[in-house]
């Protein structure tokens, strides 16, 4: 079988090259496509599961909202782990997933359970999910300066969060914008208890006073004069004066105004943590979180296009700065990768013009390396495996031995032909007795790579962080060997008909000859 493909291809020299440039075309097409990155994703699949009860302990939150969560998600289908964190005020629920399963299938399933889930949390409280991302989605970070001075944490936090989020946030393949740093406004109520206690107003009303008065009130339709008039009490508060006018109480039928009883400001919203920039003082920025499964590399561009866009609308004096940048190292580990496989291909190519001394064989094995390695990102690019330092490394692995078939059917041919030679050129022609050669070792060849190609076949059986790790290096090493094994019975037996021409010099001619074991 193989024997007729090698004499089917050596004959039909046309339709080889048709589906070797169709094949080389479409490589070079995913080899502009396929994702970028430094490392594989080595996380989880796992849904985060955010819940804030403020002011509550610890011990209350873990009874009252992480234990029900945790409990409901454990009966989720292919969940394999559920873990949970209690925090004051806060509660976390990581419900991982096992490999291989769709993100947002799973998203599906933790929604769904929620609800069931929802009757056994306290009143008011609505859990949320984290972000599509995972633990690797960190993928840019910015802070905003302000050189003038005029404006303040507070004013720099308020562009960040009402501005620039909603803006970054638009960016296609971005999962979400975490504010950090500065200062959040916040209407802050001070009460005095003394006043409080002289009115006889209990706390809780004065909470409800302030609460009811922040709101539209809708009315009827009035007609008049052939019109229709919309009648509505318009109460949401627009600054502190409205605050400070809220009745919150009656004494002899006068109204009780919240001033009375204490003082309104505008103030920070407590916050746990701080941002530094450079030590210079503290700062404001955002963390891009990029969605899962996107091409990290031009969200990235996306984002910087964004950040160029809205830089000339910001106040004047107000600089964006970028603090973290993973594009540049994805681009100095995937250039260190790509050099090295260009200095294999080189070495690879030289010794084979060295030892096989005919510069038209040597192009048989120099064509192929580069052909077979293109084709192997076809499937990268269809599997979802990104090019990165692991995935390069399986090419870079395979280098040495994806050549081997090839070096070996020319040295056959060139055999072959110093024989044929000397006896008289009766038997067949030139192109016959190549194909014959390829022939005779072509068929042992393809069997011997696929035998190394089946030895990194345990790989794939490695499971969570390490198979994440270690199976992009065996797919691209296994590619390779493989598009190689089906070169070498198809396109190499052509160039040798095309490249193997003229006097060939034999073996003991060679210099190189004399170092040979």
């Amino acid at each position: 079988m193989l024997e007729k493909i090698i004499e089917l291809s050596a004959r039909n020299k046309f339709l080889v090259f048709l589906a070797v440039l169709f094949l080389t075309a479409w490589g070079v097409w995913a080899l502009y496509n396929t994702p970028l990155d430094a490392i594989p994703d080595l996380s989880d699949v796992q849904v985060i599961v955010f819940t804030e009860w403020t002011g509550r302990s610890p011990d209350l939150v873990e009874d009252q909202i992480t234990y029900p969560i945790v409990s409901t998600m454990l009966s989720a289908p292919k969940v394999k782990v559920v873990r949970g964190k209690s925090f004051l005020g806060l509660s976390f629920v990581y419900v991982i997933f096992e490999d291989g399963t769709d993100i947002y299938w799973a998203r599906s399933r933790v929604l769904e359970y929620l609800q069931g889930a929802g009757g056994k949390l306290p009143q008011g409280v609505t859990p949320v999910l984290g972000p599509d991302a995972t633990g690797v989605g960190w993928g840019f970070q910015y802070a905003i300066t302000d050189e003038t001075g005029k404006h303040d944490l507070a004013q720099l936090r308020s562009l960040q969060d009402w501005t620039l989020k909603y803006a970054v946030e638009s960016v296609p393949g971005v999962s979400q914008v975490a504010s950090v740093g500065g200062f959040v406004k916040q209407y802050q109520v001070t009460i005095d208890p003394n006043r409080l206690l002289a009115y006889r107003l209990p706390l809780m009303t004065v909470m409800e006073a302030v609460r009811r008065s922040n709101s539209d009130v809708e009315g009827r339709v009035v007609e008049w004069t052939g019109r229709e008039y919309m009648v509505r009490g318009r109460g949401y508060i627009k600054d502190k004066a409205d605050i400070e006018k809220i009745a919150v109480g009656s004494d002899k039928g006068t109204p009780i105004l919240l001033r009375d009883i204490g003082a309104v400001q505008l103030g920070p919203e407590i916050r746990r943590g701080s941002a530094d920039l450079d030590g210079k003082g503290e700062a404001v920025g955002g963390i891009v979180v990029i969605r899962f499964g996107e091409n990290v590399l031009s969200v990235i561009d996306r984002v910087k296009a964004k950040i160029r866009e809205i830089e000339p609308s910001l106040p004047e004096g107000v600089k964006i700065v970028t603090t973290y940048d993973r594009s540049e190292l994805i681009h100095r580990s995937v250039e260190t990768l790509k050099e090295e496989i260009i200095k294999l291909a080189l070495a690879v190519s030289v010794v084979c013009l060295v030892f096989l001394f005919h510069l038209p064989s040597a192009l048989v094995v120099i064509l192929t390396l580069p052909i077979a390695i293109l084709i192997s990102f076809i499937c990268m690019y269809y599997l979802g495996i990104s090019s990165n330092i692991m995935s390069l490394s399986g090419i870079a692995i395979a280098i040495g031995a994806m050549v081997d078939a090839s070096i070996i059917m020319v040295e056959n041919a060139h055999k072959k032909l110093e024989e044929w030679e000397a006896g008289g050129r009766v038997h067949g022609t030139r192109v016959e007795v190549i194909v014959g050669a390829a022939k005779e070792v072509g068929p042992s060849l393809f069997f011997s790579l696929l035998v190394i190609t089946v030895g990194f076949l345990p790989v794939f059986t490695l499971e969570d962080q390490a198979g994440r790790l270690f199976k992009p290096l065996a797919y691209t090493k296994t590619f390779s060997m493989l598009f190689a094994s089906f070169l070498a019975i198809t396109l190499t037996p052509v160039l040798m008909t095309l490249f193997i021409k003229g006097k060939i010099r034999h073996e003991d001619d060679n210099p190189v000859s004399h170092f040979r074991a």
